[in-house]
């Protein structure tokens, strides 16, 4: 048997020598692609306690050479902070293949359940974290809030996460950055079936979401398709009009986790409409739902899977193989969900009540104040590509740090290393 040593050697010489390729991801219809490819999602929650999971690039590191065994493709991150620089973790990410679905709200901004608004200060703190972001390639979406909705007696919180949802995509659009869908991770909560989905994709498509996430964990233990009441969402989602997906699953009882439910979403009976799952999560945070753990408290460091359920979920997405169809074969042609109507005692709002945005002024205003300040820049943001032949090619004004990679000193080491012993 070769020693890890040597295996680590060929990794090296390989990773020296090339540069993987990463796709936008865009939207057709109700599916995403990544060049002609439809693009199904296996990916992790990956927050740990911290307020910004993607500065620290040795753990990073340590993170992803894992992650990167199970075939993964994406990352969902709940908080970051804007002001720092995460071009070496995107570039960790880009280098493994991984894209990120990033939360535009931070632990202060975040649309408000009870009483809910959407104010100016919350817009411009929004708009920091999609200036952070945009210029990466491997920047897949943007989530507008999470769970705002979290009964089914506070829908009328619906309004405010579509006029936030509008405002970013107007600023989006205005200050000319691509074409990032922003869209929402949703509560499962069977009384607004479907009529919060439908309600975000319904009307005047500029205040639509443009992808839409459910948190699910019905699927437990040796449930079925039928049994865990999988059919139903399939029944509700099968004519909706954009992607939608797990944003969150991963059931914790019974014990051990089997994940059976991704060979089904994968599968014949959802892949046609779901684009696949994030597993919450990657690491154990004392609530037992991680699937590796660090040997310190302080969630830093080499992580160390938690089996039985680190194999079992690295095995069934091994042999989790949706049939795909190509963008160029794709013409979709469903029809936009109507905007329903409010029903006594369940869903609070009519579809067809304006939305309380901030105003096309409001926006303008903003991006004509970004785009003063970064003209003061003596050189302008960057469009950041993780490039390679069959990949976008990075412009050669591009920054020298987005040479940051695994392709070099110790912490590529450390990758290679962690990726060399899991695969004897």
């Amino acid at each position: 048997m070769r020693s890890v040593l040597s295996k680590a050697a060929l990794v090296v010489a390989a990773s020296l020598a090339t540069v993987t390729a990463i796709p936008e991801i865009v939207v057709k219809g109700s599916k995403f692609f990544a060049g002609d490819e439809q693009f199904y999602i296996k990916g992790f929650a990956f927050q740990g306690t911290g307020n910004d999971p993607l500065v620290n690039i040795t753990q990073c590191t340590y993170d992803i050479s894992l992650m990167k065994l199970f075939g993964t493709n994406s990352v969902r991150v709940y908080h970051v902070d804007p002001t720092k620089d995460h071009t070496a973790c995107m570039r960790v990410l880009a280098d493994a293949g991984i894209y990120l679905w990033v939360d535009l709200d931070t632990f202060g901004t975040a649309l408000h359940t009870i009483d809910p608004a959407w104010n100016l200060d919350q817009f411009q703190k929004y708009v920091k974290v999609m200036d952070a972001f945009h210029t990466f390639s491997n920047t897949a979406g943007f989530w507008i809030g999470n769970e705002v909705i979290n009964s089914n007696n506070n829908s009328d919180a619906a309004p405010y996460i579509k006029a936030a949802t509008a405002d970013m995509r107007a600023y989006r659009d205005k200050m000319g950055y691509r074409k990032i869908p922003i869209g929402y991770s949703a509560a499962d909560i069977a009384e607004l079936r479907p009529q919060l989905q439908n309600y975000l994709a319904c009307g005047d498509p500029k205040t639509t979401i443009e992808f839409f996430g459910l948190n699910s964990y019905e699927w437990c233990g040796n449930a079925t398709y039928d049994s865990s009441g999988y059919h139903n969402l399939q029944n509700m989602a099968e004519n909706y009009t954009i992607p939608i997906f797990f944003s969150e699953t991963g059931c914790i009882v019974p014990r051990p986790r089997t994940f059976g439910d991704q060979l089904v979403i994968f599968g014949p009976e959802m892949s046609g409409t779901w684009s696949g799952a994030i597993i919450y999560e990657w690491v154990n945070e004392g609530n037992d739902y991680g699937v590796v753990d660090y040997k310190n408290t302080e969630y830093g460091g080499p992580p160390i899977p938690m089996d039985p359920e680190f194999t079992a979920l690295r095995n069934i997405w091994k042999s989790a193989t949706p049939n795909e169809v190509k963008q160029s074969d794709y013409n979709p042609n469903k029809p936009t969900p109507a905007c329903p109507p409010s029903v006594e005692g369940a869903w609070k709002v009519n579809g067809d009540e304006p939305l309380p945005t901030l105003g096309a002024a409001t926006v303008k205003s903003i991006v004509s104040m970004e785009k003063r300040q970064a003209s003061m820049h003596a050189v302008p943001p960057a469009r950041v590509y993780w490039g390679g032949k069959n990949g976008p090619k990075k412009p050669k004004s591009a920054s020298s740090k987005t040479e940051v990679g695994v392709q070099s000193g110790v912490l590529g080491l450390l990758m290679i290393a962690v990726v060399a012993f899991f695969s004897m």
